[in-house]
């Protein structure tokens, strides 16, 4: 089975919340999964060998949460080119706000600047039509472990 980092963008919960059943369904399909609220470099790196899903909301005008932008920082300054990442993406927003989903959006169109290879679709959740986004999450997490080898 696969390795996998998920690495969380949170402003008020609902992206760690969603992370964490990402989690629960990664595991009980026989993954080794390792959650991070505030990943660091050192375990992106490790995790660039094996899987990385990235769950993360939208705050501003498009921008990553706080406990994302320095890793999302530190990803675009110091890593460069990254073939070898197998990647997804769970982009949470408000289609109320123009830059919808912005944040997971900027970190998914880096990491396809930097050659990593998406895999799968990004999921958008809209906070507008699903007050409970991992109820959107949970499927598509399910069919994105599938992928995984």
């Amino acid at each position: 089975m696969a390795e996998v980092g998920i690495f969380v963008g949170t402003v008020y919960g609902n992206a760690l919340l969603v992370a964490e059943e990402a989690e629960t369904v990664l595991k009980s399909q026989g993954h080794e999964v390792k959650l991070f609220e505030e990943g660091t470099l050192e375990a992106w790196q490790y995790y660039r060998h094996h899987f990385v899903l990235v769950v993360t909301s939208t705050t501003g005008q498009g921008d990553l949460p706080d406990s994302i932008a320095p890793l999302f920082a530190a990803v675009r300054d110091t890593v460069g080119y990254q073939p070898e990442l197998r990647y997804g993406v769970i982009a949470l927003g408000d289609s109320s706000y123009d830059h919808f989903c912005g944040g997971g959006h900027k970190l998914d169109d880096l990491l396809q600047e930097q050659g990593a290879a998406r895999i799968g679709d990004l999921l958008e959740i809209d906070a507008m039509e699903n007050p409970e986004p991992e109820t959107v999450a949970i499927p598509w997490v399910e069919k994105w472990a599938l992928l995984l080898k």
